[in-house]
C-alpha cells in the first residue's frame, strides 16, 4: 500500500496530466505543506505525522468556509469547500457518533473518571485511539456530555 506521500505525488501526475488545475494547486499546496515540515524539523515524515497536517489543513478550511458564509463570500466558500473535500481523500475513514461514543464509554471506564474533572485523564485515554478518526469538537462533547459537565 501506498504511502500518503506517494499518494499525493501520484496525485500531483496524474492532475498535471489531465490539466485539472484545481486539484493540481491542492495537492501542491499540501505537499508544499509537508515539504516544510520536513525541512523545518529535520525529519522524514510518516503517514501519522501527514495525517496531523491533513487534520491542522482541514481546520484551517473549516475556519475559513465559516468566516466567508458570515462575510457573504459564496465563491470563496465554494473554493474551501472543495479543497476540504480533497484533503478528506487523505484521512482515514471517519468514525460516526455512535463508534465514538462506544469508545469514550470504554475510555471514561478505563481512566476511574467520576466527574468533569476527570476529563484531562479521559482525553489522555481517548484520543490516540481516535487521533484523525473523527472531530476532536465531537469527541469533547461526548466526554463532557458523559461525564456531567
Amino acid at each position: 500500500m501506498a504511502t500518503l506521500k506517494q499518494r499525493l505525488s501520484e496525485t500531483i501526475k496524474t492532475a498535471m496530466k489531465s490539466g485539472d488545475k484545481d486539484t493540481l494547486t491542492y495537492a501542491r499546496t499540501l505537499h508544499a505543506a509537508i515539504r516544510k515540515k520536513e525541512i523545518d524539523d529535520r525529519v522524514d515524515l510518516v503517514d501519522a505525522d501527514v495525517q496531523k497536517l491533513v487534520s491542522t489543513a482541514m481546520k484551517q478550511r473549516q475556519d475559513s468556509i465559516s468566516q466567508f458564509k458570515q462575510g457573504g463570500r459564496e465563491d470563496l466558500v465554494a473554493k474551501e469547500e472543495a479543497e476540504l473535500k480533497f484533503l478528506l481523500t487523505f484521512m482515514p475513514a471517519q468514525m460516526s457518533e455512535a463508534e465514538v461514543r462506544t469508545i469514550v464509554e470504554a475510555s471514561v471506564a478505563e481512566a476511574g473518571a467520576t466527574s468533569a474533572k476527570d476529563m484531562g485523564k479521559v482525553m489522555k485515554v481517548l484520543m490516540p485511539k481516535v487521533q484523525g478518526k473523527a472531530d476532536g469538537a465531537l469527541v469533547q462533547r461526548i466526554v463532557k456530555e458523559k461525564l456531567g459537565s
